[in-house]
């Protein structure tokens, strides 16, 4: 990846160095001021945000509200200034980031690179590059709004198809014979494929698929369990593309009609075998999930390796894979937290030109034999907010980490980036702490007011509008496609919602009833888990807004 390529206008004219301890600096500690929002009963909107918040089902819920107008003043607060669990609003954060300071245009290609002779014989390994690609064989793009998608059955896309295309062009170069393995190399990425924090039992699922340099399909397979005739146990499938990555342990049973649908899976840390049980009634609806593949990159090699073989290509070699081990014993807050070296101070507003004296680790030997390029930024943005997308985020996030120095790219120099960028749009650093770039970890933690004051730095900015675009819009497209679906807040509302436990927020722009566009954070913490009574009060919240501004 050339790093030096992705940087937006924000970086000028800088080079990158390892930020050794002369060219590491402290910004000097300073109180940051805030100022102050209209809180209470006082006006119209206070009085009436005070009755909602007073619902038995909401009461003993913890609250944040920040409104603001456009140009961040403030109109309304109230603990504007506490830490909550951010959930997803996280990818607000670093979303901007990543349009900010790798820029809306930037791309990244995986590489398949090998010792090839004149007569068709790789020697030695072939192997694949992971670039950090977030859409590499999958079919998300681009994200289409429910509303334009085409009626009746879709065709189906074939399977991993971008790795079939490169599969091809080593056939096209006179590709015939491997010696050696064919390694899937995610080492651009230090391995930490699950950020601090995360919950085990996310891990098994699509959703918290772990996070790889060599990112296929999602990190994720389709598995579908079908209701079987009486006296039958249901139908357990899991779609490999051909591939036998998984065994699957089916242990559901089946159970009389009436009875329901409880199915549950299982995977051990570092295990290759799914334990699928619980019981399905005969009259259940198919339960299809997304399941996380636990080493993507040794899927993707063990892919690769099969498409070369029904291609005629001998390979030598199995499949396996390269990591990249994490080195770094510090803690995670002790690196992120750590002097910005003088490169990335830059990003706090100062103007600086660094030597470059990284010591790069080498790449595999042999020629570029076939490459794919990814999508741009901006459009994987899109998905990533609109969808709520978690891995997308973090591979964001240590595309970031990229920029920071010559270390590895990993969780905590992404966050050490993020940090960089917010503290150059005047946040204060004790509003927020990220410990990923989704929000998937109960260790996050940002105020309302640093939500607010992010949407409104963001609005200066040149790539606003397509990030803008970006967001869920009420009653139309992403994860607020069912909520707000009724005039007049159907079609203005524009925010990222999140979900994380008894942790909710809603964040985002929002047209008032006075023609004016708003900004607005709400988050509640330690909300009860059995009611989505605070997601309704959210949303009536949303509406006292747009009537009162």
């Amino acid at each position: 990846m050339m790093r030096g390529s992705l940087i937006a206008p924000l970086l000028a004219v800088m080079l990158y160095s390892c930020g050794s301890a002369a060219q590491m600096v402290s910004a000097p500690a300073q109180a940051v001021s805030h100022p102050v929002f209209p809180t209470g009963t006082a006006t119209p909107l206070g009085a009436q945000i005070e009755t909602l918040l007073s619902d038995p089902g909401v009461s003993r819920a913890h609250w944040g509200i920040a409104v603001t107008a456009m140009d961040g003043t403030p109109i309304y607060g109230l603990d504007e200034g506490k830490l909550f669990r951010p959930a997803s609003n996280a990818k607000l954060f670093t979303t901007a980031a990543a349009m900010a300071l790798l820029g809306p245009d930037a791309t990244v290609e995986t590489k398949v690179v090998g010792d090839l002779d004149a007569h068709g014989t790789v020697k030695g390994d072939l192997t694949i590059v992971g670039a950090g690609d977030a859409n590499f064989a999958s079919d998300d793009l681009p994200y289409v709004e429910p509303a334009l998608r085409p009626k009746g059955p879709q065709p189906q896309p074939v399977g991993l198809d971008d790795l079939r295309a490169m599969a091809d062009q080593l056939v096209a170069k006179g590709v015939k014979r491997v010696t050696g393995r064919v390694v899937g190399d995610d080492t651009l990425f230090v391995y930490e494929p699950f950020a601090d924090s995360w919950d085990v039992g996310d891990l098994v699922w699509g959703y918290g698929a772990p996070v790889s340099a060599l990112t296929i399909a999602d990190n994720e397979m389709k598995l579908a369990v079908t209701p079987s005739a009486k006296g039958l146990p249901p139908a357990v499938t899991l779609d490999q593309n051909g591939v036998q990555y998984y065994t699957v342990k089916s242990e559901v049973e089946g159970t009389p009609a009436g009875t329901g649908s409880h199915v549950n899976v299982e995977r051990m840390p570092g295990s290759r075998v799914l334990r699928v049980y619980g019981s399905m009634a005969v009259d259940a609806e198919p339960d299809v999930e997304e399941v996380s593949i636990n080493d993507p990159a040794l899927y993707a090699a063990m892919a690769l390796r099969q498409m070369l073989v029904e291609r005629g290509i001998a390979v030598g070699g199995k499949a396996t894979v390269e990591h990249d081990e994490m080195q770094d014993g510090r803690g995670y807050l002790s690196t992120v937290d750590r002097p910005l070296s003088t490169c990335e101070a830059a990003l706090a507003g100062k103007s600086v030109t660094c030597a470059t004296d990284c010591l790069v680790r080498p790449p595999p030997l042999g020629s570029v034999l076939a490459s794919h390029t990814s999508a741009a930024l901006a459009a994987d943005v899109r998905l990533t907010l609109k969808v709520s997308q978690n891995l997308h985020a973090e591979l964001l996030l240590h595309r970031l980490s990229g920029l920071s120095s010559c270390s590895p790219e990993s969780t905590a120099q992404g966050a050490r980036m993020v940090k960089a960028f917010l503290l150059h749009a005047g946040l204060d650093p004790e509003d927020f702490v990220f410990y990923d770039g989704s929000g998937l970890s109960g260790h996050d933690l940002v105020t309302p007011r640093a939500t607010a004051q992010l949407l409104a730095y963001a609005a200066k900015q040149l790539w606003f509008a397509q990030w803008k675009a970006a967001l869920p819009e009420g009653g139309e497209d992403g994860t607020l496609a069912s909520r707000f679906p009724d005039p007049p807040l159907k079609d203005h509302v524009f925010a990222k919602t999140g979900t994380l436990g008894e942790s909710r927020g809603l964040s985002g722009y929002l047209d008032a009833a006075s023609g004016k566009q708003v900004i607005f954070s709400i988050f509640v913490d330690d909300h009860s888990p059995s009611t989505s009574a605070d997601r309704a009060v959210m949303d009536k919240i949303v509406a006292a807004i747009a009537a009162a501004e």
